[in-house]
């Protein structure tokens, strides 16, 4: 019930604002003027219609993307974007389930996705400025792509920006959610061996705790990265298949040429 509330409380929190938000990413601008019929052809259009119904669509993305995962347990209970243990823990995982002491990984992983969940509302901003740049042939490419086509190019325009953004964020989620205790504490308790433990886990706290540490916020921002554009990607097909999906009049018509092509 309690994560059921939460989410519950983003979304109202989103859709009470939308209005703000859409201007913040300059978008109700381009919902204006939009009379035309829907049957208009791609080559009929206006860059001012395909850039605009892309910025819709980019804000109803972005807008279902951090409601989904910015919220207590969007990552954690998210099959499809939960971060999991590091390549190289896991075989730490698996000796820790051979001694039916899986909860300290469990635990770790948690922390993992808690820290995630922190950064992805920050995105807004980022997007706002990749929209403000995007022109009308970068527009009509994405119109007449795959059906990933926003969410690629998005990517490729906010990526490195969005990693500065995210990095020091995690970094302080990960420092107040007591990541590094979650991890010592399970690594500790591979160091401490016993029947079932395979001899190639000896040392390999150590290890991971010395030289070869693995920087674990560099982990959970790319991480985190991931989950955010993989949800846009989920909208944005959403908004190219369904037409009920399109929720201005300038998707209805621009989309709407696209899919009858």
């Amino acid at each position: 019930m309690k994560k059921i509330l939460a989410f519950l409380l983003v979304a109202s929190v989103f859709n009470h604002v939308q209005g703000g938000w859409l201007d913040f990413l300059g978008i109700n601008k381009s919902a204006t003027n939009n009379n035309a019929s829907n049957s208009a052809t791609i080559a009929g259009l206006s860059n001012d219609q395909v850039t605009g119904a892309l910025k819709d669509a980019l804000g109803n993305g972005l807008r279902y993307a951090i409601a989904v995962l910015g919220h207590e347990d969007g990552f954690l209970t998210n099959a499809e974007v939960k971060i999991p243990l590091p390549d190289k823990l896991q075989l730490v995982e698996k000796g820790l389930k051979a001694v039916h002491e899986e909860k300290y990984a469990d635990e770790f992983v948690a922390t993992l996705n808690h820290a995630a969940e922190q950064a992805v509302p920050q995105a807004a901003g980022v997007f706002a400025e990749a929209v403000r740049q995007m022109s009308f042939d970068d527009a009509k490419a994405i119109l007449t792509g795959p059906q990933d086509a926003a969410t690629q190019y998005f990517r490729q325009t906010t990526q490195t920006n969005l990693y500065n953004l995210f990095y020091p964020i995690v970094q302080q989620a990960t420092a107040t959610n007591g990541v590094t205790s979650a991890y010592k504490k399970m690594m500790a308790k591979v160091n401490s061996g016993g029947s079932g433990f395979e001899g190639k886990l000896e040392g390999m706290a150590d290890k991971y705790l010395g030289s070869d540490a693995i920087d674990l916020d560099a982990y959970v921002t790319d991480k985190a990265l991931d989950g955010l554009f993989a949800k846009v990607a989920d909208e944005e097909k959403h908004i190219r298949q369904d037409s009920t999906a399109r929720t201005t009049d300038l998707m209805k018509q621009v989309f709407g040429a696209a899919q009858s092509r």
